[in-house]
């Protein structure tokens, strides 16, 4: 099944460059050709701010959504998202690499 076609992956591709410009806003983007990494296994939101003790993660889970704020388990995912975070490209080049990808499309 197709959904969408190539005028909207690349619509898409062009509003993801947008909103990414933003300054509230950090696009980053893992290269086709990146490392291998371990992670999460299920969507992960994952707040966070100036009082570490308040951050809190939003696990999407098949059997709905569960919010996380145990020490152990944001340090893991904490973890997680910075390996996931040194495999992707700086914001600038993912930037251009979306580019180049919605101009191919």
């Amino acid at each position: 099944m197709r959904f969408g076609g190539r005028e909207v992956a690349r619509a898409q591709l062009d509003h993801l460059v947008k909103v990414s410009q933003q300054p509230q806003i950090t696009l980053r983007v893992i290269p086709f050709d990146g490392t291998a990494f371990p992670t999460v296994g299920h969507g992960l939101d994952y707040a966070h701010g100036p009082v570490p003790e308040l951050d809190t993660g939003q696990l999407d889970a098949a059997h709905g959504s569960e919010l996380v704020d145990a020490v152990a388990q944001l340090t893991k995912y904490r973890l997680i998202l910075d390996r996931m975070e040194r495999a992707t490209l700086e914001p600038d080049a993912s930037r251009e690499l979306i580019h180049r990808i919605a101009r191919d499309t």
